[in-house]
């Protein structure tokens, strides 16, 4: 080789390495399976801190009873308490707090205490080095689901959406059945239990069989998160999704995103959770209701659909393993998911 093509071949290499290093990153979890956090023994220590909204030490105290009830130990982060407005302190602040849950070798899982709004801001602050060499389980749903994402995108690591500290019952032996029940499952979740849920029958739904990941989260924070590094990719995955407080015409126009952007076209199955709707504006109705709205953007496509089912801002919201493989049933008797790991 002369001199000339030798350099053309170094320069070559150099330019392309950055490229084949993103590539490799994108790419880490487009295997069959994602790395499953060891599961919780008792003893083990959870973290508890608010990457998005402001939260005081009184609210979680009744999730922190429980917990060390359950026979776990608790890490209050210095984000529990602080606030900058509608935050759980400033972003230097809560990326500093959840930076060191991520770090620190001795905490087991990460609680996240609310939802709200934040996690985006600081996101891509986050170094996941010492994560992505010992995980371990990171727990919340709604403002959450920006990690969830970003989770599979990039590591393949699977985490858990559920209900955060604010959902916890003040007083447990007044609590309703099905408040105890998905509080319950939280634990189920992160101690390796297998979770089994059903859902009623719903004549919108499609019948069928399908085993793959389980991947999903809030709806408009999935939209939200399309062609930046927490993008989901939800080909050949089982994909569930929820919302609250959003009208008709925009949850229509979110689901034209997923729709638009290929999310919809290559699933294994759909599941459709809680979906709080705000009411439309007189003379703005939009004349669809949420079943119409999701059928007509996958009338084409061959895979189960279940509606209804208990996952969402809701008080039927039970914990569910992002990034795990699951099956999903859905019969003229109604739909089951079932966790495999």
């Amino acid at each position: 080789m002369n001199r000339k093509h030798f350099l053309s071949s170094i320069i070559a290499s150099t330019t392309l390495l950055p490229a084949l290093k993103s590539l490799a990153k994108s790419t880490e979890n487009e295997g069959s399976s994602f790395r499953i956090p060891p599961y919780l023994k008792p003893g083990d220590i959870i973290g508890i801190t608010s990457p998005a909204g402001y939260i005081t030490l009184e609210q979680i105290q009744p999730s922190v009873l429980q917990i060390q009830n359950w026979g776990f130990n608790i890490k209050i982060g210095d984000t529990i308490g602080k606030r900058d407005f509608t935050y759980g302190g400033t972003d230097d602040e809560r990326l500093k707090d959840f930076q060191q849950m991520l770090d620190d070798p001795k905490v087991n899982a990460i609680l996240c205490a609310r939802g709200g709004y934040g996690f985006v801001r600081i996101i891509d602050k986050l170094d996941f080095a010492a994560f992505r060499k010992n995980p371990k389980w990171i727990i919340g749903f709604s403002d959450i689901t920006v990690l969830h994402c970003h989770l599979a995108k990039n590591y393949g690591i699977a985490s858990i959406h559920s209900k955060m500290c604010n959902s916890f019952p003040d007083d447990w032996s007044k609590a309703e059945p099905i408040q105890v029940e998905t509080i319950l499952s939280i634990k189920n979740a992160f101690v390796g239990q297998q979770l089994n849920y059903s859902a009623l029958a719903n004549l919108n739904n499609k019948l069928g069989k399908a085993e793959g990941i389980l991947v999903g989260g809030n709806l408009s924070i999935i939209e939200t998160l399309a062609g930046s590094d927490s993008d989901l990719d939800t080909k050949g995955k089982i994909l569930f999704i929820e919302d609250t407080g959003e009208y008709l015409y925009s949850i229509d126009r979110m689901l034209w995103n997923l729709k638009r952007s290929g999310k919809l076209k290559n699933l294994k199955g759909l599941i459709i959770g809680g979906f709080k709707v705000k009411p439309d504006d007189i003379g703005e109705e939009f004349g669809k209701t949420i079943y119409e709205i999701v059928l007509e953007k996958v009338r084409e496509y061959n895979y189960p659909i279940a509606f209804d089912f208990p996952v969402g801002h809701q008080r039927n919201n039970f914990a569910l393993k992002c990034g795990a493989h699951h099956i999903l049933e859905v019969l003229q008797t109604g739909s089951t998911l079932k966790s495999m790991s």
